[in-house]
This record gives C-alpha cells, structure tokens and sequence, in this order.
C-alpha cells in the first residue's frame, strides 16, 4: 500500500509504490579467458518473478554467464549482485534463497536418490518434502536405486528436484531440458510455470529448444558478442517486431522514423535488404516497395544472434 502525506494545499496524496529490488542485478560485468573476451560489459536485471529464457548461438557464453551470476566465476570487471547483495559476499540466508541446476549433474552417484535429497535437505529450513515426494512419484524416480544406474534423463530431474525442493527465490537452471524426452520437458515446463505462479520465483534457464521457450518463457534474453542484445516479454516482441524486405534505401528511411528501432539487417541482392524493425507506437501500414511479416522466435534469434 503507498504512504498517504499531505500537500500543503490540504489534499492528501499518495506518493508512488516502490519498485521492486531486482533479484539479479549485473553491471558491467566483464570476463575474458586469456585474450578472448566472453562477456563484456554486460549489463543484466532481472526482478522478482520474471521467467527469463536466455538465448545465444553456441559458446556465446550462456553457462559463463549464469555461473558469473551466481558467483561461480570470478569477473575480470562489473559487479554481480543477488538480492541486494554482492554475490561474493552473500550471506547464508541469501544462498539459501537460491536453487541451481547446472548442464550437467552433478550428483553423488555412490547415493540413492533418496540419500541425495535426506543430504541436502538437512542445509535448508524451508523444504518442501510432499513436493520432492510428489516429482519423484509423477517423474518415475525410484528413491532406492543407486543415481548410478539411473538413466540421463532421470538424472536430469532429480538435479532438477533437488534444485526445486527447498522453494528458492531465484531458480537458474542451465539447459535444464536437454536430456528428457518430450513427455519430460512438458511435465517439468507445467512445475516450472506453477512454481512461478504459486510463489512468484524469479527463473533464468537457458535452451536450445524454442518450442520450449515458446510454452513458457515469458521473457526472452538473446546473448550477442558478450552482452544482452534484447531482452523483453515474448509476447510483446511477436506483436511489435516485423520482418520487413525491400530496397535498402526505403528501409533506411523506414528505420529513422521516431518509434522505429532497427534490431538487426542483412544485405540480398540488388540493393536490397531485409530488416528486423521494432515499432514502439504500433505497426504501421508499409510502403508499397516494402513487405513486411510477423517473425517467428526462430527468426529473432537468428537476427539478434548473429
């Protein structure tokens, strides 16, 4: 609720709710290995309960990026900070808000996944074992069978599990699908969408499947040369953004119209080009020299990613 004062004409006003601290925070943020740069300067927010599908071509830095997120990597420069805090300095009950499921498991596998769980369970006071209960139940986990012999997939979600179990605030999963079959991702989207509803978690997760990002990303982060191309709401980049072909003189033109942001443009032949636009106050009627149509979320990130 915003705090009444009173003007001194009499009338009471209400001054503006705050906006919300953002979950991750990142500035500048910098990290090479040897003479190649892999993140620079990037600059990243993220605010409680957004679903953030983070895009880039292969060794754009997606996993650097989240491992640097999550204090992991040390930067060569910026700052990275979780809830307020620097993320080298958080403290146990910041970590504890946190849930993480790298590309790859990494699970004690001389355990059972039900010893996994009792081990992890014991760093953590909010843990929520009817939901542990109910996944490994629903996703086929047999509790004492050595992780050992567990196939990838079943793998996978008990990482995902163990990420999920204690209700984290901040949840950053790294190609969390990559090794379940269809049913799987569906089932694992529904328990990420319903975590999100239910508690309004801030999620990051990287893929490689758009079909999965279309279900449920409600936000979509595209990874370019070391920084954050674009990010924004799926939806909203469907209804304003548009393909649009035609003589590289009109589309120029087209583009320095206030409202009109050029994302990305490639040259065809016979001067010629083919540009992403972004149009901030609607989609306009185009010139009859120009065509232009809707991009699916395969042609964004191409354009954004090239």
């Amino acid at each position: 609720m915003s705090t009444p004062y009173v003007s001194t004409a009499g009338i009471t006003l209400h001054a503006a709710a705050p906006l919300p601290r953002a979950t991750v925070q990142l500035q500048g943020l910098q990290l090479r290995y040897g003479t190649h740069t892999v993140l620079d300067g990037l600059d990243w927010q993220l605010l409680p309960g957004q679903v953030v599908g983070l895009l880039g071509r292969n060794g754009a830095g997606k996993t650097t990026l989240l491992e640097a997120l999550l204090g992991l990597r040390d930067p060569s420069a910026g700052t990275a900070q979780l809830f307020g805090q620097p993320v080298a300095q958080l403290d146990d009950a910041a970590r504890a808000r946190i849930g993480y499921a790298p590309q790859q498991a990494e699970l004690f596998e001389w355990l059972t996944p039900a010893q996994l769980l009792a081990y992890f369970r014991s760093f953590y006071s909010r843990w929520n074992e009817t939901k542990v209960e109910g996944l490994l139940s629903r996703w086929d986990i047999n509790r004492d069978t050595p992780i050992a012999k567990l196939s990838g997939g079943q793998k996978q979600r008990l990482s995902i599990i163990r990420a999920l179990a204690h209700e984290p605030d901040l949840l950053v999963l790294d190609e969390p699908v990559a090794s379940l079959d269809p049913v799987g991702r569906r089932d694992f989207l529904r328990e990420l969408v319903e975590q999100v509803l239910d508690r309004g978690t801030t999620v990051v997760f990287s893929t490689h499947i758009l079909s999965d990002l279309e279900r449920v990303a409600f936000n979509i982060a595209f990874l370019n040369r070391g920084r954050i191309a674009l990010q924004a709401p799926l939806d909203e980049l469907m209804d304003t953004c548009r393909l649009v072909t035609g003589p590289g003189s009109a589309l120029q033109s087209l583009a320095q119209q206030p409202g009109v942001q050029s994302l990305a443009s490639q040259p065809l032949d016979g001067g010629r080009a083919r540009s992403l636009l972004r149009f901030h106050h609607g989609v306009p009627a185009l010139p009859a020299t120009l065509m232009g149509q809707a991009p699916t979320l395969e042609d964004l990130f191409l354009a954004l990613t090239q």
